[in-house]
């Protein structure tokens, strides 16, 4: 059995019990990962995902963190005296996959913040600037603006910034 999944951008074609290295993952060495991106599975017949799989997973043990093998990176442009050379060692995690389940898992999703109404929120910064109008020549235009207009004093469109401060601090 045999599954192709996608780990950190890449796609690797991988069996239980295969060592498998991959780009550096955020996880800590010795935790259990689960990759739901799974593109194709193999177990007696082939099924195939448009892009991925419902249900299908694979789990994985993160063995250790290393660097890979040093590659040069050599430039020359021939009579010019031009000669760079640079090297890179990308960060890897090296896995093993521990099983592959061909459906029945759950999809692992991230928990998102609960969004405030826009109505609250607008209220928010309205509270927060009314209460922050100590020194009102520190301000930008806009922000007077909108300290005017929560006010609820009218032509303020044409003022300049003195007519602001003016019409605020009465």
């Amino acid at each position: 059995m045999y599954a192709i999944v996608e780990i950190a951008g890449q796609q690797f074609k991988v069996a239980k019990d295969q060592k498998v290295f991959v780009h550096r993952l955020q996880e800590k060495e010795g935790s259990k990962v689960t990759f739901d991106n799974v593109l194709l599975v193999d177990d007696g017949k082939v099924t195939i995902g448009a892009p991925a799989i419902d249900g299908a997973a694979v789990t994985a043990k993160i063995l250790k963190h290393l660097k890979g093998d040093k590659v040069i990176v050599f430039k020359k442009k021939r009579r010019k005296g031009y000669k760079v050379k640079n090297g890179h060692r990308q960060f890897l995690s090296e896995i093993q996959i521990e099983s592959i389940a061909a459906s029945g898992a759950k999809k692992t999703v991230k928990k998102a913040e609960p969004q405030k109404d826009t109505a609250a929120k607008k209220e928010e910064k309205t509270a927060v600037k009314t209460e922050d109008s100590g020194d009102l020549s520190k301000k930008t235009v806009a922000e007077l603006k909108e300290l005017a207009k929560a006010k609820g004093i009218e032509g303020i469109s044409s003022m300049k910034k003195a007519d602001l401060i003016a019409a605020l601090s009465k």
